[in-house]
């Protein structure tokens, strides 16, 4: 047998807590040196105990020998599960030999708190600490609760919310090592729970547990200009949480919040999310949470109002501190002001070590720019938040030797930070970057020979990351907004490069909670209220239907589909209700396009919001007909052909061969969404291309072009024009961006706004899909069928992409060597995929050393717009053609 099992997952995650939807989705990947294997059957087992399992006995669950070749997403389908119930699980397969394998290793999830009912914990606030800061702010309160074990223990969890955000200790320790949880939501609709196994931090005999808690978004005192400070939700920081004891006899107790907990006010003085924190350790509680410490002069808790929505658990991968980032210079501008150079551009803070006198105060104030004589400048970020304090953290020594401090509750984005008040003179020791962002999990890899392109690719991933602190954000600094537009162009280079697929379902369900009645969408989710009117339309609120979609391409997720499809028609609906002749004029355009003003599109923006009326209409037509709607899939397929006709009546010109606006955007938008005419295509490529010659070879188009143009040109045979684009470094580029020393994409072109956004991040996902020439096939998701089409081009001699999908590894590696194209495949097990060689001579392919079409797993297709196509199966491939012919 072949064939082995490996990376068993329940939605997505590897032996996840907290697990709340009641037929969870299992999945695993094979293993083999085989060349087109394929598993033809499957069998699952799932027992409550380790012993059951290994025994071959499922008590919850035996799926017999189930004819299929899903491996991805197979829902449980076995006795219904309780509450907190832990499930053991392992699979085998049949090969296409219909040889069976051994069994995969044990792997399991554990169920969450699946019933209201099953909270005894009571919400708790306790008094609000003062005095008041100036901006309104109390102390950050500290709760406990004493208790006592009487009998050895065999398992604990803790299940718990703090709003805004928590910190967990039991028995004087900090548990976990999440960041700024929970995940930010619409409160008064969703809040999230954390689960927690603390086995090992609970003995028999006496413990505590104490938990701090932050203000986050939950409680954002400091008026800004989206209304965070009115939003309907806010109330002071309240708490929920139990913790579940079993005892090795198998009896169990069960501690939650209520009243017999106690609050004090923490040494957090101030914590606002874009204003810092205030840290004096001088009001520091030794042993706080600890069982010895007396807290009989604590004040009482007090029960509360729940925030007035579910409480569901958080299943997506937590925010953490990921990376130390080392400073690479110090200037003391002024005397007693230093500033540090980081290096590089990032969300999070600074760690600061410092030996003082107690009382005095070390300010840290964060900034993406510095002035001509190297003081900080936070004049382009400091622009939407009314405070006189704006990414500063301040501490205040307790005089005890070394003391090293981080905020907890608040984060900045950065690449310089002024120190003053420092005790002394200050090192490049003296603080730490901590780079804080969502934890995903790496599944994707590129390089190619040209080092331009490799910076531009981390470049974009380190704007990425910065830009999901648990909500794919537009900045890092001065909004931390979750702009859906924003989210939705640079999505796939998320999905190339991240598993973030819980991440993004998680994002849905906040859609599905900000949705109005009408179908209106905002461009900000969550929202405090603002974004319904003017700021948002169909190019920005289409993430609802366009991230969905991609969850199903890219990992073959049809249950966010099924689970979000109502509210995608009903937006759709609401889009009918706003087009005039099936024409949309609202919303926002092209954002940021270079040399105009924020607002000043060369593309009218109802070519831009037309085209993603035609986008929803398809994309909710294929869902219909994927869930077996066949009278909502005709209709909206009706509808996204009238869209397609009405665009092109309107918008194009068949004399010019170009769309309205004349631009870059106008000609790849209509390319880049199917709507043009297949007769017309050829002509209006050749218009793009003109337009791209007008600029001198350079880009020229906003938010929403750049997310078109490369691809638009790459997909109509003028990878050429694209690759050109690419590879310039003066005004405006990528490489302009790289050239005045930014390691993070910006907002404008010109720099003039944000250094730190993602919104011309999509160039990664064309170095995947273009220069590696990894793709999915729509029509079998989830990469279940790839596509391999890499396009050299130019000067480039080699390059490199490298996904790991759910299935397996996908590597795709070319090389020019010796007047040959060498390109070397993997393609993982129970998948298949298409190769294009670029060489129109099918006689001149070799794969290994044998002629491509007599090779074992390969299979000859037809030459195709200068390619040869190869049908192959799974394993290693190695093609070679004669460069002469390419």
């Amino acid at each position: 047998m072949s064939v082995t099992l490996t990376n068993l997952r329940c939605e997505y995650l590897r032996n996840p807590l907290g697990i709340d939807h009641p037929a969870p989705r299992l999945s695993w990947q094979l293993q083999s040196n085989a060349r087109a294997q394929k598993q033809t059957a499957y069998q699952i087992l799932v027992a409550s105990t380790m012993d059951l399992l290994a025994a071959d006995q499922a008590d919850l669950w035996d799926s017999g020998k189930v004819r299929s070749d899903q491996c991805v997403h197979v829902e449980y389908a076995g006795r219904a599960l309780q509450s907190r119930e832990r499930c053991y699980w392992k699979v085998r397969v049949w090969d296409s030999q219909d040889q069976v394998s051994p069994y995969s290793a044990a792997a399991w999830w554990e169920m969450g708190l699946l019933q209201p009912t099953d909270w005894i914990g009571r919400w708790i606030s306790g008094q609000q600490f003062g005095p008041r800061s100036a901006e309104g702010v109390c102390r950050a309160p500290l709760f406990r609760k004493a208790f006592a074990l009487d009998r050895k223990v065999k398992s604990a969890r803790v299940y718990i919310c703090g709003l805004g955000y928590y910190e967990l200790h039991i028995n004087g320790a900090r548990i976990g090592d999440h960041r700024l949880d929970p995940v930010f939501t619409r409160y008064d609709k969703r809040a999230l729970y954390t689960t927690y196994d603390v086995t090992d931090a609970v003995q028999e005999g006496d413990n505590a547990v104490g938990v701090i808690l932050g203000n986050g978004f939950y409680n954002q005192t400091v008026p800004d200009n989206w209304g965070f400070h009115l939003a309907p939700w806010r109330d002071y920081c309240k708490l929920i949480m139990q913790l579940h004891v079993e005892y090795i006899d198998g009896s169990e107790t069960v501690i939650g919040t209520d009243t017999s907990w106690k609050t004090h006010p923490s040494p957090i003085m101030f914590d606002q999310l874009r204003s810092g924190e205030v840290y004096d350790a001088r009001q520091e509680i030794p042993d706080w949470s600890t069982p010895e410490y007396d807290d009989s002069e604590w004040k009482e808790t007090e029960i509360v109002a729940n925030p007035g929505g579910l409480l569901v658990s958080q299943v997506m991968p937590p925010i953490r501190v990921v990376k130390d980032i080392r400073p690479v210079a110090m200037k003391e501008v002024s005397p007693g002001t230093y500033v540090y150079d980081m290096g590089e551009n990032f969300s999070g803070w600074v760690q600061l070590r410092v030996s003082g006198p107690a009382g005095a105060e070390v300010r840290l104030r964060y900034s993406e720019h510095i002035t001509e004589d190297g003081n900080i400048d936070q004049s382009n970020i400091k622009i939407y938040v009314v405070a006189e304090r704006f990414q500063t953290d301040i501490y205040t020594l307790k005089g005890e030797g070394l003391e090293v401090w981080e905020p907890r509750f608040t984060y900045h984005g950065f690449r310089y930070v002024e120190v003053t008040g420092f005790p002394g003179q200050p090192t490049l020791d003296s603080i730490c970057g901590r780079f804080v962002h969502t934890d995903f999990e790496t599944v994707g890899h590129f390089a190619c020979s040209n080092d331009l392109l490799n910076q531009i690719h981390d470049a974009t991933l380190r704007s990425y990351l910065s830009n999901f602190v648990g909500i794919p954000t537009d900045c890092p600094h001065r909004e931390k907004n979750a702009w859906t537009g924003d989210a939705h162009v640079a999505a796939e280079t998320g999905l190339y490069n991240y598993m973030g697929a819980t991440a993004y379902s998680k994002w849905m369900n906040d859609f599905a909670d900000e949705q109005r009645y009408s179908g209106q969408i905002p461009s900000v989710i969550p929202t405090a209220g603002r974004g319904y009117t003017r700021t948002n339309g169909p190019a920005w609120d289409s993430a609802f239907l366009i991230i969905p979609w991609y969850l199903y391409v890219y990992c073959g997720d049809k249950r966010i589909l099924e689970r979000h499809y109502t509210g995608m028609k009903r937006y759709v609906d609401f889009l009918q209700t706003m087009a005039v002749d099936h024409i949309q004029n609202w919303g926002l355009g092209d954002w940021r396009p270079p040399g105009r003003p924020k607002r000043a599109h060369k593309t009218p923006l109802t070519v831009t919001s037309t085209a993603y009326y035609y986008v929803d209409a398809l994309i909710l037509s294929r869902t219909a007909s994927l869930l077996g709607n066949q009278a909502d899939a005709e209709a909206y397929g009706e509808l996204a052909e009238q869209i397609k006709v009405a665009f092109n009546k309107r918008f194009y010109n068949p004399q010019t061969g170009r769309y309205l606006g004349n631009a870059q955007t106008s000609m790849s938008c209509a390319l880049y969404q199917g709507l043009v005419e297949p007769s017309e295509q050829e002509k209006v490529t050749e218009q793009l291309v003109a337009s791209v010659d007008e600029q001198q070879g350079h880009i020229d188009c906003g938010m929403l072009g750049t997310k078109y143009v490369l691809h638009a040109l790459s997909d109509n045979g003028r990878t050429d024009v694209a690759y050109q684009i690419v590879t310039k470094t003066t005004f405006p580029s990528w490489g302009h961006m790289l050239a005045q020393g930014s390691t993070t994409l910006w907002e404008a072109w010109d720099g003039s706004d944000s250094q730190n956004h993602i919104m011309f991040g999509d160039i990664s996902a064309w170095f995947y899909k273009t220069l590696a020439g990894i793709r999915p096939d729509p029509e079998r998701p989830g990469f279940k069928h790839v596509i391999i089409r890499p396009q050299p081009v130019a000067d480039l001699r080699w390059a490199s992409g490298e996904h790991h999908c759910m299935y397996g590894v996908i590597r795709s590696a070319w090389k020019i060597v010796d007047n040959r194209f060498v390109l070397s495949v993997v393609i993982p097990p129970n998948t298949e995929a298409t190769v294009y060689i670029p060489c129109t001579d099918p006689e001149a392919v070799i794969e290994g050393d044998k002629p491509a079409a007599q090779a074992e797993g390969v299979r000859f297709l037809n030459v195709e717009s200068g390619c040869c196509v190869y049908a192959v199966g799974s394993g290693e491939y190695q093609f070679t053609a004669t460069l002469s012919i390419i």
